[in-house]
Parts: C-alpha cells; sequence; structure tokens
C-alpha cells in the first residue's frame, strides 16, 4: 500500500466522507471516490484494499484529529466537574464542526459489518479513557464518589452523547440547541458522580430531583 501521507491519501479520504455522506455508504461505490477525488478507479486501490478500508481509514484520520482537539479542550479546565461540562459540549459541537463526517459516524459507520465485527480502534479507546481518567481525577480528590466504576461511567457517559449527537443527525427539526444539552447531559451525570451532591445544590442546570 501506498503512504498513508501522500496528498492523494487524504484527498481520497476527504473524497470519501462527501460521497458516503451523500449516497451513503452501501450505495457508494469506489468509483464514486475516484471520480469525486479526481483520481482513476485503479489509484485507490494503491491506497486501500476496499471500500470498508476506506471507511475504516477515514474514521481513524478523524479520531486522530478529535481526540487532540479534547485532549487540548479539557486540559484548560483545573475543575473536574468543569471538565465533564466541556467534554460534552466539545464533543456534541463535533456535529456542527463537520456534518458530513458526523453522519458518516453516527449512520454509514454501523452499516459496515467489517468495522462492527472486527476492527478495534485504539483512538477510540483513549478518547473513551479521557473520560474515564477525569472521574480518576475527582475520585481522588475526594469530589466524586468512590464506588463510582470509572470503566462503566465512562461508557454510560459516552453513549448518552452518542445518542444525542445521532439524534441530531437524524432528525429534521432541532428541540435543543447543542449548549442546552451539553449542559443537561453533564448536569445528569455529575448528579450522579459527585459526593453530597444534593448538598451541592443545581449542577450544569439540572434541577435538584428533590425538589
Amino acid at each position: 500500500m501506498k503512504n498513508r501521507n501522500s496528498n492523494k491519501y487524504f484527498r481520497i479520504i476527504n473524497a470519501a466522507t462527501k460521497v458516503f455522506a451523500r449516497k451513503g455508504f452501501f450505495h457508494a461505490k469506489v468509483s464514486d471516490i475516484a471520480k469525486e477525488a479526481h483520481v482513476a478507479d485503479g489509484t485507490i486501490y494503491l491506497y486501500f484494499q476496499n471500500k470498508d478500508a476506506i471507511l475504516i481509514s477515514l474514521f481513524e484520520e478523524q479520531m486522530k484529529a478529535v481526540l487532540q482537539n479534547m485532549e487540548r479542550q479539557i486540559s484548560e479546565e483545573k475543575d473536574v466537574t468543569k471538565k465533564i461540562e466541556k467534554f460534552a459540549l466539545t464533543h456534541l459541537k463535533l456535529i456542527e464542526l463537520n456534518k458530513n463526517m458526523a453522519e458518516i459516524i453516527q449512520v454509514e459507520l454501523r452499516q459496515s459489518s467489517k468495522f462492527m465485527k472486527e476492527y478495534r480502534n485504539e483512538k477510540f479507546l483513549e478518547y473513551l479513557n479521557l473520560i474515564g481518567k477525569i472521574i480518576e481525577e475527582g475520585q481522588n480528590q475526594g469530589i466524586f464518589r468512590k464506588e463510582i466504576i470509572p470503566g462503566i461511567a465512562k461508557r454510560a457517559f459516552f453513549g448518552a452523547l452518542d445518542e444525542m449527537s445521532r439524534f441530531w443527525v437524524l432528525s429534521s427539526r432541532k428541540k435543543y440547541d447543542i449548549e442546552t444539552a451539553a449542559r443537561q447531559i453533564s448536569g445528569y451525570f455529575l448528579y450522579g458522580l459527585l459526593r453530597n451532591s444534593l448538598e451541592r445544590g443545581p449542577v450544569a442546570g439540572v434541577k435538584n430531583p428533590q425538589e
């Protein structure tokens, strides 16, 4: 396979992003991607074995950028509760920043049996672990409850964000803005994470459940 750092490699990746978002992964053809990238059909196979390989590489490149951006965003916060809120907002804002990629990740990626059954993306696991590290940090500071299992909590938190992301991608009408959703979701989880959360008062705009 050719060098992944070449200009044509990224031209193909960018073209595939547009084609998959426009036609869907199932209906898109390699020839469609080649046409969008302004390369010969055969050139695609110098870089990728098949359409699934293009989709996986596309996801890898996106996750690399997303991970770097998230690390930078949460490093700016010192308060662990603010880090949870920043993670939620930054994640959901990805939909606004790159709608084509959001649709691919939320819809098209799940149509690739190779991706769903065989692929293990290390960058995505690192992304999940960022949440786990925030939770562990809060526990070490005595802010988050010790009985919380970070491995479960990080997936539950990501799952809520992922479902909200899919809702925005698939819905023609948006009932909530991204900032409101980020505050609500982070607030729900912070109530569960915080020690003595009921005594601390409202978190991220969520009302005390006893009120």
